[in-house]
């Protein structure tokens, strides 16, 4: 309880600034290149749920069309989106339009490691339970469902209906993984999640948090990796 309440703050306050220092020129770099390419927009702000279910905005460098939530699959992002601009695709691919979340856990609207925050569309495709115990942490950079997530886009690629997909596939596996993360929170339980957040950038198709962390949920059939 001390850990979650008072050390993990104190360590996603030290993590983000040590991130923010070693990571600027990074920012900088993507900001030049999303202002002379695209739409020239640099960053993306988009409702989520997070801590007590209560929306609140998350940053993100900008990787697609102004108007893509009011275009083609709305807030479900496909493999080879068109709406994606060429540099946000490398951005997607590297995560590294996820880095400005930083500035999140420094106002203290996320942490570094938690349950991914969703939009509410998405958010509401969880059952009472998950909704609640989600409620009760504060919502991540990273996550146990990133991870095991990490090439969503191809899942939900693979039939008509994207929103089915997520509803039938996602959203029941990823709740159950939150609520995992829920029951075994601990600082060396987010040191590995964080480990494993890079590992599986550079290692594509990966299992080894199946192995790492114990008791995971049982790995659906539709997971390849």
């Amino acid at each position: 309880m001390i850990y979650k309440k008072f050390i993990k703050r104190l360590i996603d306050l030290i993590l983000a600034l040590i991130a923010l220092s070693i990571l600027s020129p990074i920012f900088i770099v993507c900001i030049i290149i999303l202002l002379l390419t695209g739409e020239h927009k640099v960053f993306y702000l988009q409702e989520r749920i997070g801590k007590k279910n209560r929306p609140f905005f998350i940053w993100k460098f900008a990787t697609m069309l102004k108007n893509s939530p009011n275009i083609g699959t709305g807030t479900i992002t496909t493999r080879d989106d068109p709406r994606v601009l060429p540099f946000g695709s490398f951005l997607r691919k590297t995560k590294i339009n996820e880095l400005p979340q930083i500035f999140n856990v420094l106002l203290g609207s996320m942490s570094v490691v938690g349950p991914r925050p969703l939009v509410e569309k998405h958010f509401d495709m969880y059952s009472d339970e998950v909704k609640e115990k989600i409620g009760e942490m504060t919502p991540g950079i990273t996550g146990i469902g990133s991870i095991v997530f990490r090439d969503e886009e191809k899942i939900l690629s693979q039939g008509e209906n994207p929103g089915e997909i997520y509803r039938q596939k996602v959203a029941p596996y990823k709740g159950a993984l939150e609520l995992w993360y829920q029951q075994n929170i601990s600082f060396w339980v987010d040191i590995k999640i964080m480990v494993l957040t890079f590992w599986v950038i550079v290692s594509h198709e990966s299992n080894l948090h199946y192995k790492w962390l114990k008791n995971l949920p049982s790995k659906p059939d539709y997971l390849v990796c």
